[in-house]
């Protein structure tokens, strides 16, 4: 079976397979979720570690071809990840709803045109139900890139800080062009997220997110000024609350570390803390 474009199918080569299969580690305890089994080039050698694997594959050929010779233990659903409620359909396969006590590792090859969603996705996922343990996921080598930059970089930004609020983010392999059939134009990254509580208090974590995506929005601008048009939308200017936060105005906001974030986001959110 060709792979198709509109779907943004590239399989990876076998070599590539035994390395990415190793680097997930999965044992027999394990529930693993897989996003995109594709030829089920990861499935049959990732079913054969784990205990049980749920298999979500949007290409519904493939879905019925790796249904209909699946491995005992592997279930199959056709379906688009992003539309599917993920916790309900994780705890029917289960038996019992996700949790702390019930958690799925996930593994993903993801197409790159919606790999950001479905990070969000998971993120959500793992921060409202606790019921992710992790997710070594194939991704495009600049988002990955960005999951991993350090504070003060140009990849540093909101992709990096909303993933960093729930998880530990690792590279694990960079994989060339070649490690896939049809070649990419682009070089891939495995990462992996293990997911935890956050590390700092968040008081209104939606209104953090659209603080940082506010700002980032003119990354290159003093805070002072990055910071006004979420400002606008609160009972609380950007001056005040940089000076209630303790941070210098004339900073950007690619250089607040994760502390500092918060900081500010209560400082919008307590007005006169």
């Amino acid at each position: 079976m060709r792979a198709r474009r509109r779907f943004a199918q590239h399989f990876l080569e076998p070599a590539w397979v035994t390395k990415v299969v190793a680097a997930v580690a999965a044992t027999p305890q394990d529930a693993v979720l897989e996003i995109g089994p594709g030829r089920a080039a990861i499935t049959r050698p990732l079913a054969e570690a784990a205990g049980r694997l749920l298999a979500i594959e949007l290409d519904r050929d493939l879905a019925a071809e790796l249904d209909a010779s699946k491995p005992a233990n592997v279930t199959v659903l056709s379906g688009d990840v992003l539309a599917l409620d993920l916790a309900g359909t994780l705890g029917d396969w289960l038996g019992a709803p996700i949790g702390p006590g019930r958690q799925v590792r996930v593994v993903g090859n993801l197409p790159y045109n919606i790999s950001s969603p479905i990070l969000f996705r998971l993120l959500e996922l793992a921060a409202t139900t606790r019921g992710l343990s992790d997710a070594t996921l194939m991704l495009q080598k600049e988002v990955a890139d960005r999951l991993v930059a350090r504070v003060g970089t140009g990849e540093y930004g909101v992709l990096t800080i909303l993933t960093a609020v729930h998880a530990d983010v690792k590279r694990l392999l960079s994989l060339p062009p070649g490690a896939f059939r049809p070649a990419p134009r682009v070089h891939s990254a495995v990462v992996r997220l293990q997911f935890r509580p956050p590390k700092v208090d968040i008081a209104d974590h939606a209104a953090f997110v659209r603080m940082v995506r506010s700002m980032f929005t003119q990354r290159r601008k003093m805070l002072q000024n990055a910071l006004r048009p979420f400002a606008d939308g609160t009972a609380v200017s950007a001056s005040s609350a940089l000076a209630a936060a303790g941070i210098d105005p004339r900073r950007r906001p690619e250089t607040l570390q994760m502390a500092e974030l918060a900081e500010l986001a209560r400082a919008f959110h307590t007005p006169g803390s």
